[in-house]
């Protein structure tokens, strides 16, 4: 039967932690009613981790500042080495709604509390707002992150004015907690280390570019010793008939009778394998950083009605 009133977060964080879930620990924390931890995706290169946490909305909250109070008692940013751009030892909480019950306020308003109560239990924390926790202006995450200078190679902390908490502390950096629609994360994957080339696809396929996919965020990173095209997919507002690409349709859902939909990341490996192909370069494999939003909303349903805290531990769900 399924379940109401779900939402999610895929928690990011910086450091090579490798068991993420302790906070849903017998031995080391509280298993809390409702609440799993649905996928943790660590990754050496970039040093981060990013845990997807599914609870309902009403306890979302608590669920995220427990595990973001652990976070910053164990990664110093000062010692932070990764190529993935970063702000702060949590560097992103976004918070979806999966399913009608839960609305765009809804989201908002636990989004705005969790970046509050960040503040106020971890003292010396500070955080930006994105999406629609950011009234009333509700600029984009990408938006947000230029204007706080995410994309440097070393932000400037001192010219930065969060939107809640004190000046950042180089301890733990800037962390952005915001509310949005499903935004997945795809990373393609091409046989070369040519930085170069690997940012000339990036751009090609990005949302600014002309011609590029609607809702695709992209950066060209190395990794492992090829180049990975990591994508931020966002979903956009429209019925699927409004956005096809090459006559193929957009996986849809609905918020508050809102209808959106998002680029398949099958779209974004053949485009990406087409760009690459034409410069001799051939594909070295395609993650998905989670799930899809129907994928999220069905294994939440199935963790919470069968009872499992810790679902990442039998479903690792890195798609190659």
């Amino acid at each position: 039967m399924p379940l109401p009133h779900l939402s999610s977060t895929m928690l990011l964080v910086c450091g090579s932690i490798v068991n993420w879930a302790f906070f849903l620990n017998y031995s080391s924390g509280v298993r809390r009613e409702g609440t799993t931890v649905l996928n943790i995706f660590n990754d050496q290169d970039y040093n981060r981790s990013v845990i997807t946490i599914v609870a309902s909305i009403d306890s979302i909250r608590e669920a995220v500042l427990s595990a973001c109070e652990k976070a910053f008692g164990l990664i110093d940013m000062r010692a932070h080495i990764g190529v993935h751009p970063c702000m702060g030892a949590v560097d992103l909480i976004p918070i979806y709604p999966l399913g009608e019950e839960v609305g765009v306020e809804d989201c908002a308003k636990e989004a705005q509390a969790v970046a509050q109560g960040l503040t106020e239990q971890v003292q010396g924390t500070s955080a930006f707002l994105f999406g629609w926790a950011d009234i009333p202006l509700e600029r984009g995450l990408a938006q947000r992150r230029k204007e706080m200078g995410w994309f440097k190679k070393t932000p400037d902390l001192q010219a930065i004015r969060p939107d809640v908490g004190p000046q950042p502390q180089k301890k733990f950096g800037l962390t952005g907690v915001g509310a949005s629609p499903y935004v997945m994360n795809c990373n393609v994957t091409i046989d070369t280390q040519d930085i170069t080339l690997g940012r000339s696809i990036a751009k090609a396929i990005r949302e600014s570019t002309p011609g590029g996919l609607p809702g695709v965020q992209v950066l060209a990173l190395p990794h492992d010793g090829a180049m990975e095209i990591a994508c931020n997919v966002e979903s956009v507002k429209g019925a699927p008939s409004s956005h096809k690409t090459a006559g193929e349709p957009w996986p849809s859902f609905s918020i508050s009778g809102q209808p959106y939909c998002h680029v398949p990341a099958s779209l974004i490996t053949t485009r990406v394998a087409e760009l690459a192909e034409r410069q001799g370069v051939g594909m070295k494999g395609t993650a998905l950083v989670g799930f899809t939003p129907h994928e999220c909303r069905s294994l939440a349903e199935l963790a919470l009605t069968q009872g499992i805290a810790e679902f990442w531990k039998d479903q690792r769900r890195i798609r190659m």
